[in-house]
């Protein structure tokens, strides 16, 4: 339609939405499907947070805040970097945004311009490429193939590296694969960085709670304290403390950016919902104890997938450090056919088939960036996933 805006031809629907979405719409026309696409846990919020949100509506907390969020929340955030994280900022330097992808967005619009070269390692979350084509600039993918654990090397950070280049995304623990970067993996990575002041750093935390085995998160300018002044760290409360539906992201960073990310969100959706701050206050501040035990669900549901999937003809599965995703190779069903003649050239067939014979969605890894995989997210009930990997050996059994 000639009414749309060019920039709009350039990017696509969240594939891992659509696929939430699709498994909905086969539910609801009574279909048994068994939803493996969203990156949502399936707890409920704690109930302080839900009480700190209760009282704070009856105290009033229904108005405009500022932009940047409130105050108090800031002070949670300053706090929390401190404390867990080793990183000073003051309550300036922190934004709060919709969400995760909030911060994202409002980032690359306050800095992108056309031309500028945003390295993304691949796998990566979906959004990434989207959002900086948005604004006109360019992603530049570098392949972290599985026998390197999923984890960008220094080598090939250093070999993308151009005079172009304005940002390079971090996401660790990873969505889609789980990969998390150990302190020497992530100094590997910062020494590289180091050499190019013009460089900056987008660090994406979301999952930094959900780390298992006695694995120990950092973040880059925890690792590297010179690489502070251009880097923005980011993360959230969705994922940690079961509030995917509150939209509260956060990131801190240097202050002249914090004030153009701020400046942006008083344009847009001027701050996210004032009681949602309220409960991400009480998120933060409140006890933790509820953490390392759903740390310890997530860790026998990551098992137990793990060992299931490479139960199954044509399918390997690594064990990764975070998050609550696997990345499994569908490598071994490439050019199999099922049991009606469809052939499966990629893993969007494989997805494709796999949803409309068993009746399990999963996202294809084409979306992600890096093939033949596909990304199982286990933040869903043990029930299901017991169920679901049976319904997965079913079908790769059924493949000659």
């Amino acid at each position: 339609m000639p009414f749309i805006a060019d920039r709009l031809s350039a990017i696509k629907p969240s594939p891992t939405i659509a696929v939430t979405q699709k498994a909905a719409e086969l539910k609801a026309a009574g279909r048994d499907v068994i939803g493996l696409g969203a990156g949502e846990p399936d707890f409920d919020t704690p109930d302080n947070i839900k009480a700190a949100a209760k009282t704070a509506l009856d105290k009033g907390a229904t108005k405009y805040g500022p932009p940047a969020g409130t105050v108090e929340l800031r002070k949670a955030i300053v706090a929390k970097f401190k404390r867990e994280n080793g990183l000073d900022y003051t309550v300036d330097q922190v934004t709060v945004g919709v969400g995760g992808k909030g911060v994202i967005f409002n980032a690359f619009m306050a800095t992108i311009n056309p031309g500028d070269e945003v390295i993304v390692p691949a796998p990566y979350w979906v959004s990434y490429p989207d959002i900086a084509l948005m604004f006109g600039g360019v992603p530049k993918f570098i392949a972290c193939p599985e026998d390197k654990g999923f984890k960008l090397q220094a080598a090939d950070l250093e070999a993308a590296i151009t005079p172009k280049t304005k940002w390079l995304v971090l996401n660790s623990p990873s969505n889609p694969t789980g990969a998390a970067y150990s302190w020497d993996e992530m100094k590997a990575l910062t020494d590289v960085l180091v050499k190019h002041p013009h460089v900056w750093i987008m660090s994406d935390d979301m999952y930094e709670h959900l780390v298992y085995d006695g694995f120990k998160f950092c973040t880059p300018a925890q690792v590297e304290p010179s690489l502070y002044d251009r880097t923005l760290t980011m993360n959230g409360v969705s994922k940690a403390y079961a509030m995917t539906g509150w939209r509260v992201g956060y990131a801190a960073g240097p202050l002249p950016l914090i004030k153009a990310i701020n400046m942006i969100q008083s344009q847009s959706v001027t701050h996210t919902a004032t009681v949602s701050q309220a409960a991400a206050v009480e998120a933060l501040n409140g006890t933790q104890d509820f953490i390392p035990k759903n740390q310890e669900i997530f860790k026998a549901r990551r098992d137990l997938v793990v060992k299931l999937l490479n139960e199954c003809k044509g399918l390997t599965c690594r064990t990764p450090e975070g998050a609550f995703y696997v990345y499994p190779s569908c490598a071994g069903v490439i050019g199999k056919k099922t049991s009606d003649g469809k052939v499966i050239s990629s893993d969007g067939d494989f997805a494709t088939y796999l949803l409309e014979g068993e009746g399990v969605a999963v996202v294809q890894g084409e979306a992600f960036g890096l093939s033949p995989y596909f990304r199982i997210s286990y933040a869903t009930s043990t029930e299901a996933l017991q169920q679901a990997c049976e319904r997965i050996k079913r079908f790769c059994d059924s493949l000659s």
